[in-house]
């Protein structure tokens, strides 16, 4: 496969109305230095709960520590990533940089991850569907259609999600360089990864260095175990995410946040995380392997995520028994497509043991 550069520039996919868009220029977006900080209407004493007496001052929007960090995690440069709460802010920051209300189009693979749609909605764009195949290996991606419906509908962004959600479906890397090739110019490729690290396969941050009209979505919320404190990351060509800040709310990370984040992406704490993702993927074949054994189940979907998504004869009856057990999964079935399907979360080996004895109480057609 060829590796040449596609030379196209992302910012020429960006609003043509926030060309020279500076953004709101916030007190701590100039890097001034002093010790006596008059310049932004803060209190000047702490407030009596705040004991370490951090919370008075606004953080920094881009804190250097965090990007650097996360940088190394992901294996990018601190300039080609930019930090928000989840990657459901870089989103909804994506369609709100790049699609002008009423006139561009985001294309999505359902069954997938709904806040595409719903940014591209609350911001008055038009989605287009290509749907995922539901095959006997499970659910997979029509880059030739995807490819043939974004040049002739318009569309700005394409968003990818893999490991997909709520599928558990791998894309292969090398049809997603294709696809971003052959949209050079017209549209930027999101592939959002939020549970990359359960794949175990490389990441499509892998292909910036080649093709500028590519991003990637990352999390701290799944793997890292810090969904509360809301640290996501979009990764993409230095100049786009300047335009990406520009629209990103002054203040977007509590300061309380920002330091987990930063202790969490210390080595030794990595290493744990690491840990646990190894875990996690050898719970999640165990729990595949039962499930599948289970004659109330029809089909138990591949997956290279933390989850399952599994397929039942009677999914009422199964969410019912799981409930009254105490066991609450996602409820799949006002998906089209996943009709009788429920998402069940990989959970400790404990956990899973009590899911696997509630299936195995069931009965066919109870």
């Amino acid at each position: 496969m060829s590796t040449l550069t596609m030379p196209s520039d992302p910012l020429a996919l960006v609003r043509s109305d926030l060309a020279g868009f500076s953004g709101y220029s916030s007190a701590r977006t100039a890097k001034l230095d002093g010790d006596i900080w008059l310049n932004a209407n803060e209190l000047s004493w702490p407030n009596v709960v705040d004991v370490e007496g951090t919370l008075r001052r606004y953080p920094d929007p881009q804190p250097e520590r965090l990007r650097a960090a996360l940088a190394r995690r992901y294996g990018c440069s601190p300039s080609q990533l930019l930090v928000g709460r989840g990657s459901d802010e870089a989103i909804d920051l994506l369609v709100r940089a790049l699609c002008r209300p009423g006139g561009d189009t985001v294309l999505v693979t359902p069954p997938t991850f709904g806040m595409y749609a719903v940014c591209a909605r609350l911001h008055g764009t038009r989605v287009v569907e290509v749907a995922l195949s539901d095959g006997a290996d499970g659910f997979s991606c029509d880059f030739e259609a995807i490819a043939q419906v974004a040049q002739t509908q318009g569309v700005k962004l394409v968003f990818l999600c893999s490991p997909g959600n709520p599928t558990g479906n791998l894309l292969p890397l090398d049809a997603v360089e294709t696809l971003a090739r052959t949209l050079a110019g017209r549209a930027l490729v999101v592939v959002d990864e939020a549970y990359g690290e359960f794949s175990q396969s490389p990441s499509a941050v892998s292909l910036l260095a080649r093709h500028r009209n590519v991003a990637v979505l990352r999390t701290l919320s799944k793997a890292h175990a810090l969904a509360g404190a809301r640290i996501g990351s979009v990764i993409a060509d230095a100049a786009l995410i300047t335009v990406l800040q520009r629209c990103q709310a002054p203040y977007p990370l509590p300061t309380p946040c920002i330091d987990v984040a930063c202790r969490a992406l210390e080595s030794s704490a990595c290493a744990a995380t690491d840990a646990d993702v190894a875990s996690v993927i050898v719970e999640r074949e165990r729990l595949g392997a039962a499930l599948q054994a289970a004659t109330e189940i029809r089909q138990v979907y591949p997956s290279r995520s933390n989850f399952l998504l599994v397929r039942f004869h009677d999914a009422q009856a199964a969410l019912e028994r799981l409930l009254s057990a105490g066991i609450v999964v996602r409820d799949q079935r006002a998906t089209p497509g996943l009709e009788n399907a429920l998402r069940i979360t990989v959970g400790s080996h404990a956990q899973n043991n009590r899911v696997i004895d509630v299936i195995d109480s069931l009965e066919m057609g109870a």
